[in-house]
């Protein structure tokens, strides 16, 4: 179903599946979206959907770039860690993103209200690397 329509939320998901017949709630869609491994990628549309688990590496670069360039305010290393700060209030969809793009240099991130930990993966570089990549992303496309 997702590859063949712009699905952005699980809200979705589940109204999608109920109009072909299957009685689902949106507890039972959040576990199998975590189960088949589901990305989100950015649309031609410029929406973040849903996408298959073998959606290209270039798609989930590309959504966390887009993430980081909509979010993002700063980035620097702190010891082991990378920490974004984003306006109040969206740390947790610039994490999300970041966790739902699967960067291999990434294990995972941890968000509060302005601020994001960003945990490096062992052995994939140095957390210096990483920052560089993401502040990267924030120069994208600007003038």
């Amino acid at each position: 179903m997702v590859e063949e329509r712009a699905i952005s939320t699980q809200a979705e998901l589940a109204a999608a599946l109920h109009e072909e017949g299957h009685d689902v709630v949106q507890t039972t869609v959040s576990r199998d979206v975590a189960e088949l491994g589901l990305v989100k990628v950015r649309a031609p549309s410029g929406r973040l959907v849903y996408a298959a688990p073998g959606t290209s590496d270039a798609d989930r670069m590309r959504a966390i770039a887009a993430a980081m360039r909509r979010y993002a305010l700063g980035v620097e290393s702190a010891g082991p860690f990378v920490v974004l700060m984003t306006p109040s209030g969206y740390a947790s969809a610039l994490a999300q993103a970041i966790d739902e793009g699967r960067h291999p240099a990434i294990a995972g991130t941890l968000a509060g209200d302005n601020t994001i930990f960003v945990v490096p993966r062992d052995g994939v570089g140095t957390p210096d690397g990483l920052r560089d990549e993401l502040a990267g992303h924030l120069h994208d496309g600007a003038a």
